[in-house]
């Protein structure tokens, strides 16, 4: 008999999110003496759903947690759901607005990818897509850097970066891709159905993925340093995506 999978997911606000959300909880590990901040609301809902709670010894919570982002408690959970590009487009779709994505091209670091999402959610993104190969995955580090924001985030894997670039097209997303070499963000109309892409930490879009934008951007920068952090380009991208949309609506948001 195939057992259930699961997974763990660590920090007080990622398992506080995971249960607010509704995500299948099967127990939740608390590190002996730890009883202060969301750790009391964390026990509240656990009680109330009835979940398992436990109490761990330090040093054996430190071995079980892995990692030192673990705030003191550790849930066992049902693994990420991953969903198809089309199900983020529909899903704008069903919320009559034009669909805003964020494609990550081969993004390795978990601390970049747990910010993107994060920010991704208080932008309004409608989903992310990232690659199955030579890229991060939605780790229980992710999770903890995304602050619980990876609950509510369609997340996609995909097999070919440039492919679903043309794949977006078809459905109708203009595809901008982030590089030193585009045109100033604020001079660029990005109100309509936007597929925004975001290099990886070494090599940026990488030659394919960059020949198969319509269009790059980039952000304009005084200063020494040549470029942003990946995860830095995507919120101030992101946000001037965001900023134009609210301009556009008079103000209205979601």
């Amino acid at each position: 008999m195939i057992g259930i999978q699961k997974e763990r997911i660590m920090g007080r606000n990622a398992v506080l999110e995971a249960m607010l959300a509704g995500r299948p909880i099967y127990k939740i590990y608390l590190k002996k003496g730890e009883r202060h901040g969301a750790i009391f609301r964390i026990m509240e809902l656990a009680r109330e759903k009835g979940i398992l709670l436990s109490e761990v010894e330090v040093d054996a919570f430190y071995k079980m947690a892995g990692f030192s982002g673990h705030q003191g408690v550790c849930a066992v959970v049902s693994p990420t759901q991953y969903v198809e590009v089309n199900d983020i487009i529909n899903y704008a779709g069903d919320l009559k607005e034009d669909p805003f994505l964020l494609v990550l091209n081969e993004l390795t670091d978990p601390q970049n990818l747990g910010s993107v999402i994060r920010t991704a959610d208080c932008l309004g993104v409608h989903g992310i897509v990232i690659p199955k190969n030579r890229a991060c995955g939605v780790t229980p580090a992710v999770v903890k850097v995304s602050a619980g924001a990876v609950e509510y985030m369609k997340i996609a894997r995909v097999t070919n970066i440039a492919s679903t670039l043309e794949h977006l097209k078809k459905r109708g997303l203009w595809v901008m891709g982030a590089d030193g070499d585009g045109k100033n963000c604020f001079d660029v109309d990005l109100t309509g159905p936007v597929a925004l892409v975001i290099g990886g930490e070494d090599r940026g879009l990488g030659r394919l993925v960059r020949e198969k934008c319509d269009m790059l951007i980039r952000i304009p920068m005084k200063g020494h340093i040549g470029s942003f952090n990946a995860a830095v380009a995507a919120s101030i991208l992101g946000y001037e995506i965001m900023r134009q949309r609210l301009s556009k609506n008079a103000g209205g948001s979601r």
